[in-house]
């Protein structure tokens, strides 16, 4: 906090700072803040709230009618992931459906973070700094469940003890009534790991699984004709025509009218998407501009389909991201910093993209993604 106000060429005089001696007891600081212009202190003012601090006059939120849909007052305030709560009616009101980069519409006596789009004229949209109160995620020294590797992604440590710890997390999910999500790329096909991830759907460590076309798409190829991208994943080696599998497989599942009227025609019988089927684990296909085909289960309307995943991610509290760098932080943008986040990639700058990009909760794993969930598989 301090270095945030030096940094904007403020100025402070702490009034009172008290140290917390234990993980149980809180630090706490009281300061006058001040700044060269009112607008240099508004922009101060923002930076702190999303540290923790609140402004120390208790006052209600300040909120301003939208003037028309999708569009809000030009000085609304911008959501955290993190746990917010505004001043209604002289009383902090928890915010509903927390995510990052939404604003904060006041409705009937509730507090509902909404994506600009979802704006409608006529809105009470939460504006400034006033009346609203952050309260950062927990960082304790020993939280044990989930601090590992919090800042130590490295491709050098020993997959064994993540891969441990990970299983940990999910039995503890599951043993508590929450969800798990799984966010895959087609990697998780190419390098083998498709038959370990479908042992963990068949054990029900699977809730959701969100991912592209190109997931489903490979996933069938192997399931049809024993290749991904022509390449067979037994010997390792391209098979004469192969490169035409994967349109032999989307005409397949055109041909059956979709993903599951092909499993229940007989047509798809293993794989990933077969086992999600199955086994009722709720899927959502996102789609892009190099798709091919795509799938007809594929939702190609951007919007239709983050809002597909937004409402998939509902109830979750565990997510799993493997070898995909686009939906990840996508979903990462999705989350409240509460929800527990993983990400397993042999690129450890995806890793620390998606901290980057606002989701501080993330811990990551380098490593294959096949080696990963083959692990993963035999600690569950």
């Amino acid at each position: 906090m301090f270095d945030t106000i030096v940094r904007h060429d403020g100025a402070f005089e702490v009034l009172e700072f008290r140290i917390g001696r234990t993980n149980d007891e809180p630090s706490f600081v009281s300061m006058r803040v001040s700044s060269a212009t009112p607008s240099a202190l508004t922009d101060l003012l923002e930076e702190l709230v999303t540290l923790g601090c609140r402004v120390a006059r208790v006052e209600d939120a300040h909120t301003a009618p939208a003037d028309r849909d999708g569009c809000a007052p030009d000085d609304f305030y911008s959501t955290t992931n993190h746990q917010t709560f505004v001043m209604h009616n002289g009383r902090w009101t928890p915010v509903d459906r927390q995510r990052m980069d939404a604003v904060i519409v006041l409705e009937d006596g509730r507090a509902t973070c909404r994506k600009l789009r979802e704006i409608r004229k006529g809105n009470a949209i939460v504006c400034g700094v006033r009346g609203i109160k952050i309260v950062p995620e927990f960082q304790a020294r020993d939280r044990l469940g989930f601090a590992f590797m919090t800042n130590e992604i490295s491709s050098e440590r020993r997959v064994e003890v993540g891969v441990a710890r990970i299983a940990a997390m999910m039995r503890e999910t599951k043993e508590a009534g929450q969800g798990i999500a799984v966010v895959a790329g087609p990697v998780l096909v190419h390098t083998g790991g498709g038959q370990y991830f479908c042992e963990l759907i068949r054990r029900g460590f699977v809730d959701v699984l969100l991912a592209g076309n190109a997931l489903a798409v490979h996933d069938v190829e192997q399931a049809l004709f024993g290749t991904s991208l022509g390449v067979d994943l037994e010997t390792g080696r391209a098979i004469e025509g192969g490169h035409r599998h994967h349109m032999r497989a989307i005409n397949a599942i055109y041909r059956a009218g979709g993903l599951k009227p092909a499993v229940e025609r007989g047509v798809l019988r293993s794989g990933v998407m077969y086992e999600c089927i199955r086994h009722g684990v709720d899927y959502v296909l996102a789609g892009s501009i190099r798709d091919d085909g795509p799938l007809p289960d594929t939702v190609m309307n951007l919007i239709e389909a983050q809002d597909c995943y937004t409402e998939a991610l509902q109830g979750v509290k565990l997510v799993l991201v493997l070898s995909t760098m686009l939906h990840g932080i996508g979903v990462g943008n999705m989350l409240p910093a509460w929800v527990r986040f993983v990400c397993v990639d042999i690129n450890p700058a995806v890793v620390t993209k998606l901290a980057d990009r606002g989701s501080s909760q993330t811990i990551g794993i380098v490593t294959d993604v096949g080696l990963f969930l083959r692990q993963l598989a035999s600690a569950l």
